[in-house]
């Protein structure tokens, strides 16, 4: 029996199996990406907790050669069981290793592949037709977003996508829509690009805010940057429906049906909805980067077919 393990048996911790079933379900929580199991990792300090680790269980520390300084390092056994679960998971392609992750994102983290993804929401009885909608990420996925955000920005943008088949759903088009969702909400930071509201779930599983397509999917619409806008659930429907629309210099253009509405409409409580957004020509709050600003000629194309002016 190995130093490792003698410690590991000594110091009664939780079976190797069962801290790699308890850390994908972890990852999913964490957003699909895990930057390193250390001190101050909430990560690490979650999954001790759910195995109820005493203080002296979390600290312990284990004694190991780093041959390439020769010098003698102490790390905590229980980081160290959390490292070896995270490596097997890698050996059965569940997770990506740092050392590939740092070549797409370039940071060093453990991230979730299709495979582990699935795997976890197995273990974490979450209903598998959830999985559009979560904002955790894959490697498979961050590869067509990194694409999406590092696309040189057209010109001549056309916002049509004429070789979308609605009738047949295939496992590319599947990847495409939930990193084309990654992209929008992460550009936009997760919060509405009209309100400015930013909320997720108790359970971290959802944002509230949605990626809209601004040429939408039933008019073959593209699933990318330019096409996209993050929106809460509220201004989300009155974009689609034709309540509001962009200007080319992205400020907000409401309807001048708002002035027919009953006097009771279009309010939350005391506070005037679209009225208020009518009245201040309000900008919309936009990515970091203008390379990935909605494309002008998505937005002229909403407020010619969809805007009700």
């Amino acid at each position: 029996m190995s130093y490792e393990a003698e410690m590991l048996k000594k110091w009664d911790m939780p079976p190797r199996k069962e801290v790699e079933r308890e850390l994908l379900r972890e990852f999913v929580k964490h957003g699909g990406v895990v930057a390193e199991f250390a001190s101050g990792q909430e990560i690490v300090k979650d999954i001790a907790d759910y195995f109820a680790l005493t203080e002296e269980q979390r600290n312990v520390p284990l004694e190991r050669i780093y041959k390439k300084e020769n010098r003698v390092v102490k790390t905590p056994l229980w980081h160290r069981l959390l490292f070896r679960a995270a490596d097997s998971l890698a050996k059965e392609k569940l997770l990506i290793r740092p050392s590939q992750t740092i070549k797409l994102t370039k940071k060093k983290e453990w991230m979730l592949t299709e495979k582990g993804f699935d795997r976890a929401l197995k273990l974490s009885d979450i209903s598998a037709i959830r999985k559009e909608n979560l904002p955790t990420k894959s490697y498979e996925v961050q590869k067509i977003v990194k694409k999406l955000n590092e696309s040189r920005r057209p010109e001549k943008y056309i916002p049509f996508d004429k070789k979308k088949k609605a009738a047949k759903v295939t496992r590319e088009a599947v990847l495409r829509t939930r990193a084309f969702r990654l992209a929008v909400t992460e550009a936009y930071s997760y919060r509405c690009a009209v309100c400015g509201l930013k909320i997720s779930s108790p359970d971290s599983l959802s944002w509230e805010v949605e990626a809209a397509h601004i040429v939408p999917h039933s008019h073959m619409g593209r699933d990318d940057i330019w096409n996209g806008i993050a929106l809460c659930h509220l201004h989300h429907w009155a974009f689609d429906v034709g309540w509001f629309t962009l200007r080319d210099d992205y400020t907000v253009e409401v309807s001048s049906n708002i002035n027919s509405l009953p006097a009771d409409f279009g309010k939350i409580r005391d506070y005037e909805l679209f009225r208020i957004l009518a009245n201040e020509k309000r900008r919309i709050f936009l990515p970091n980067r203008n390379e990935i600003y909605p494309h002008i000629n998505s937005i002229i194309w909403h407020r010619q077919n969809v805007f009700v002016r």
